[in-house]
């Protein structure tokens, strides 16, 4: 009985702030009739969406080219700075979607290290679609990396030595032996990289511009400027359906690539020879220009801003003042709604044995649906509650909870069952079992699952957009008004914003799960 109390409160929150909002899309995209089909019939329209699978297949296939061979380097080399290269990767993962595309502006736009050359030669960007794709690597390529790395070191070492022995060349062996271990995890990793940029928006609406705008950012324009509200359900509906149907063929693949249990791994070998050597320094810069450049662009143009220029009065500007108050304040709420909910599911589908599987998988629901069709579900189905402090915050719970859940449901399943039971045995009640035994053993992984989820809610954009009254500015909000004005002063506001919410990402992550107390490699997050 109390057990299903426990899982009414997640599986309550799901329904009313997850599935609901979806049915209701799927109501209003319905009711449009033979105009849900006409998306396909109007030749801009078909072309947004076409454009959201063309750029998140593209990025996909860059990110497999680049990140498995710097995947392989990292798993089977070892070097000097090796281990801090493998905690860099965790940066793209804390860094808010509106921070990494001032990230790209800061290199790659007008007045950018590389973008200002390049306009004196007249090659602008701007209009390209090549910023959006390489803001796309940058949030994806360390997730592919890390994946493949974490899957190099299930590789078995007898049969790679087998293989060899066999007189296969170092390429068969990988491609025979190597690559069916690989793939599964690869598999993942791209899934969630398809996925994040299909239904992104910050980096969308940043880089995107007029021409290269994707669904989510069509479907926010035409609720929040031309109040096309039919319109833009049946958008959403498309997006959830494809988005949907992508989910769904990776389960079948991930099921078919199933991978080996345990095994030895390779030993990692120091690098020999100039080429090996001149792989790694390759490597090496293939990751800072993709993964640390656009960071370190905002850090150093948002001090030069506050050194020569006006960063000091913007920092203490009343603005600033109220959206940091605020981002700190909704952020703080939403962590707390966020563990609860993520707890109570991770523990209910844990109890529940074989039936808690489907449980389970419905904490990734937030993960398939987007937070602009989240947002805008919400806005169709609570209209008189969209200025309600509790549905924002309630919101941002929903896109960070599952951080929680995933974390404490993945170290729950490798808790050994003899410490409980001994607990039991000597006469603890449930609930002193799982304080005194439980908690302490999956602290590590409730410390990794809220710091993403602290990260995921200070730099939540979307739904701040939706839902959010004049007076709830947040940083990221802040952050978009200052980019839709023009003048470099406004640039470097924005820059100088950037670093501030980028610091408090940061902040908040390694103060949560200090890095010297991480006993689990890091998993392959997921970005809204």
């Amino acid at each position: 009985m109390a057990r299903g109390l426990l899982a009414a409160i997640p599986l309550s929150f799901l329904a009313l702030l997850a599935a609901a909002p979806v049915l209701r899309l799927l109501a209003e995209g319905w009711a449009q009739g033979p105009g849900l089909m006409s998306v396909w019939a109007d030749d801009f329209l078909r072309g947004r969406l076409l454009w959201s699978l063309a750029q998140a297949a593209i990025t996909c296939v860059l990110a497999l080219c680049l990140g498995l061979p710097l995947a392989w380097v990292l798993a089977r080399w070892e070097f000097a700075g090796r281990s801090l290269v493998l905690r860099l990767l965790m940066l793209p993962f804390v860094v808010p979607t509106l921070v990494a595309a001032l990230g790209v502006l800061a290199l790659w736009g007008p007045r950018g290290w590389f973008g200002a050359p390049l306009a004196q030669m007249g090659i602008d960007l701007t209009d390209t679609p090549w910023l959006l794709l390489y803001g796309n690597l940058f949030f994806n390529l360390c997730l592919v990396v890390r994946a493949g790395v974490d899957a190099l070191e299930q590789v078995s070492a007898t049969r790679v030595a087998a293989a060899r022995s066999l007189g296969a060349t170092p390429w068969r062996a990988f491609w025979r032996v190597e690559w069916p271990a690989v793939a599964p995890w690869l598999m993942s990793a791209l899934c969630l990289v398809f996925l994040y940029c299909f239904a992104g928006f910050g980096l969308a609406l940043i880089l995107g511009g007029q021409r290269w705008a994707t669904l989510e950012v069509e479907i926010y324009t035409l609720v929040a400027h031309e109040l096309a509200l039919g319109q833009a359900g049946v958008l959403a509906v498309w997006g959830l359906l494809l988005s949907g149907s992508v989910a769904l063929a990776y389960a079948v693949l991930e099921r078919r690539l199933a991978a080996p249990g345990a095994v030895r791994p390779l030993p990692r070998v120091r690098p020999a020879g100039a080429a090996q050597r001149l792989a790694l320094a390759a490597a090496l810069t293939v990751l800072a220009m993709v993964c640390l450049l656009p960071l370190l662009a905002i850090v150093l143009r948002a001090l030069q801003a506050l050194v020569w220029g006006q960063g000091l009065a913007v920092l203490a500007d009343p603005q600033t003042l109220t959206a940091l108050g605020n981002t700190l304040r909704f952020a703080g709420m939403a962590l707390v709604l966020a563990t609860v909910l993520g707890l109570l599911h991770a523990v209910t589908a844990r109890a529940a044995g074989a039936p808690g599987l489907a449980w389970r998988a419905a904490a990734y629901l937030p993960f398939v649906v987007s937070p602009i069709t989240v947002a805008f579900g919400l806005l169709l189905l609570y209209p008189d509650a969209t200025a309600s402090l509790f549905l924002l915050v309630a919101a941002y719970a929903l896109l960070a909870y599952p951080f929680v859940a995933r974390s404490i449901g993945a170290a729950l399943d490798q808790l050994p069952a003899h410490p409980a039971q001994a607990a039991a045995t000597l006469g603890a009640s449930p609930w002193r079992v799982w304080w005194r035994v439980t908690l302490p053993m999956v602290r590590p992984a409730l410390r990794r699952g809220m710091a993403f989820a602290a990260a995921t809610a200070l730099g939540e954009f979307a739904v701040s957009l939706f839902l959010s009254r004049p007076e709830w500015l947040t940083l990221t909000t802040l952050i978009h008004q200052r980019l839709g004005r023009p003048g470099a002063a406004s640039l470097d506001a924005a820059l100088v914003l950037s670093l501030l919410l980028m610091l408090l990402a940061l902040a908040a992550f390694l103060l949560i799960d200090p890095p010297q107390r991480r006993s689990t490699p890091l998993t392959a997050p997921d970005h809204a």
